[in-house]
């Protein structure tokens, strides 16, 4: 696996989204024992930051997530998990925080977000409260999913020791957050994309992509992953529960694309796709 500077730490460059397991809004426990295989056989395959939320099935999914590792050395993991917009107070962000780590059986995140702003938060209290459990271990770095570039300032004037080391928003190919990734890019702060394969919508309907597919012998999930985490802030969280879909996933990186090929993409005419 290769990484990014995150803050002060290292974040691998791919990692696995996990909405939808373990259910959505709701708690399912129908593919309980899959799911947990299935982020077991992620981590065996290399792709050891997992990506998860409070939300997601009622904090079912974090619980998975705490089985399926038990296994593993906890300083070989990259967690990242966000806080819902029903916790956005002083007290509310810790309280779901101490949550979150028993679901996951963990006693730090390497990660910690607010997973959406919400109209009626306390923005002020929920960064100090951030600021509060980073300062005592229980959160290596803090980070920002689903703000503006004006929200995400705001954040910041609340801050006075840490700093915003990760903002997650959706990106790929035809979504691109460019003022976003910009701000990033300025400030140094790691830019995670999810939704990079649109959902899996990643199909035919792209020229360009089915022609690089064929020049370097790789699946077009294979190439928009390699140009997006190609790109000097960005890493990538896709969504997948099958063995092969898993493979395909750690085999998109390791190698390179010409210049020419990765600009190619940079400059795909989204209007007329």
């Amino acid at each position: 696996m290769e990484y990014k500077t995150i803050g002060k730490i290292k974040i691998p460059i791919l990692g696995l989204g996990t909405w939808g397991m373990g259910g959505k809004a709701e708690k399912d426990l129908s593919q309980k024992s899959y799911s947990i295989k299935a982020v077991r056989k992620a981590i065996d395959l290399g792709i050891t930051h997992i990506d998860t939320s409070e939300f997601y099935a009622e904090g079912f999914t974090e619980e998975l997530i705490g089985e399926a590792i038990t296994p593993y050395k906890r300083i070989n993991l990259f967690l990242t998990s966000k806080v819902w917009t029903n916790h956005l107070t002083y007290a509310g962000v810790i309280e779901a925080l101490k949550s979150t780590l028993k679901r996951l059986k963990t006693d730090y995140l390497d990660l910690y977000l607010i997973h959406r702003p919400s109209v009626d938060m306390d923005l002020k209290g929920t960064m100090e409260a951030l600021e509060y459990l980073n300062e005592k271990g229980m959160i290596r770095a803090i980070g920002l999913s689903n703000f503006t570039v004006k929200q995400i300032l705001e954040a910041e004037k609340y801050m006075k020791k840490s700093k915003i080391s990760a903002v997650q928003d959706e990106y790929n190919l035809l979504k691109r957050q460019q003022e976003i990734l910009e701000f990033c890019k300025q400030r140094k702060i790691v830019f995670i994309a999810y939704r990079p394969l649109m959902k899996g919508d990643i199909g035919q309907e792209i020229p360009i992509l089915n022609k690089l597919a064929g020049k370097y012998g790789k699946t077009n999930v294979q190439i928009t992953l390699n140009w997006l985490v190609s790109k000097e802030q960005i890493v990538a969280i896709p969504k997948a529960i099958k063995v092969e879909h898993l493979k395909e996933i750690v085999e998109s990186i390791g190698w390179k694309m010409s210049d020419e090929d990765y600009e190619s993409l940079d400059n795909l005419n989204l209007e007329q796709k």
